[in-house]
């Protein structure tokens, strides 16, 4: 029987992955994804810490303004796929998603069974809530700041869509691996309603990543400086964001700017991905060289599945950077 990890554990085993610090003089806090030599890879537990700092940040009225990055090349490549392994369709005995949904495993609770419908969909309803790390920024009163470099895939493009602003260096990608092999991501609602439909839906039926400057011309990103001056631009944005109008202004607007975005259906977006994604293994593969989640494409690891099969991508499709220097 597999022996699952507490929710505690994997908190303080993600400590050294994620930490936050404050400015009090300038009213600035400063989350950054500290795994640079995994891509800055979310674990379960850097997801569950970014949620409380953010939580933090919300309340702390020596903060005005959030700054979310990552530490080295990349803001992210996501989270780390090689965590859950094959629990999402081939879980081993004993193992569930009770840690994700903060319930210790020796608590009494009984997890659906494999091929019931609450099996996965307990997990992807749950991602719809700010409580699970997915869209904390969209129940984040003050003014939230993401710094986008290399690769900002996956999770990390869930926060670059629900951050105020984006600010890019020039060589920012942009994506979400899972539409080549599980086919949406939980916050697909945001990405529309931000990046417009056909080029929306060019990056969903492609799976290619977009580039900075795609994603500026479809109103994405507030700015895309090179790599060497994208700390300081930050700054500037940051800076004066602290400087604006005092914090109850800001959550005022903030929450006039939050009704707008529930008018629109954000949170209902996020409910029906949930219900979406919680129907992934009834999705039958349609040619045996698919890759999908559950199926032999994976038996080699998640991982190693989609660089393969980004190499039969066009170069300048593929998610890599290697892949896409690449020639042929």
């Amino acid at each position: 029987m597999a022996e699952m990890k507490s929710p505690r554990a994997h908190r303080e085993d993600a400590r050294k992955y994620i930490r936050y610090d404050k400015d009090r003089t300038r009213r600035i806090a400063t989350i950054t994804i500290d795994r640079p030599d995994r891509g800055n890879a979310l674990t379960i537990g850097t997801r569950m810490l970014f949620a409380d700092y953010v939580h933090r940040a919300n309340v702390d009225d020596e903060v005005k303004v959030l700054v979310i990055r990552g530490e080295g090349e990349d803001f992210g490549t996501g989270a780390d796929i090689d965590e859950h392994g094959d629990m999402y369709l081939n879980p081993k005995e004993g193992e569930s998603f009770l840690p994700d949904l903060e319930i210790e495993p020796d608590e009494d609770v009984a997890w659906p069974p494999k091929g019931s419908y609450r099996h996965l969909h307990h997990l992807t309803d749950y991602y719809a809530k700010g409580a699970s790390g997915i869209r904390p920024l969209q129940e984040f009163k003050k003014i939230s700041i993401v710094e986008a470099k290399g690769y900002c895939y996956g999770w990390h493009f869930y926060q670059c869509g629900d951050a105020d602003l984006v600010i890019a260096s020039d060589d920012a990608l942009f994506g979400h691996p899972s539409f080549r092999y599980a086919g949406w991501g939980p916050r697909m609602w945001t990405w529309l309603e931000t990046i417009g439909y056909r080029k929306f839906a060019e990056m969903v039926f492609t799976g290619r990543p977009f580039t900075a400057a795609e994603m500026d011309k479809c109103g994405f990103l507030n700015s895309v400086v090179a790599r060497e001056d994208l700390e300081a631009e930050v700054d500037k944005y940051a800076d004066a964001c602290a400087r604006s109008r005092p914090v109850d202004v800001v959550v005022a607007q903030k929450t006039f700017m939050e009704a707008y975005k529930q008018y629109r259906g954000e949170y209902l977006g996020s409910l029906l991905t949930g219900w979406l994604e919680g129907m992934l293994p009834a999705m039958k593969p349609d040619r045996e060289t698919a890759v999908d989640l559950g199926g032999d494409a994976f038996n080699e690891g998640i991982a190693k599945a989609v660089k393969n099969n980004d190499r039969s991508y066009p170069p300048e499709w593929r998610l890599s950077r290697q892949g896409r220097a690449a020639k042929e």
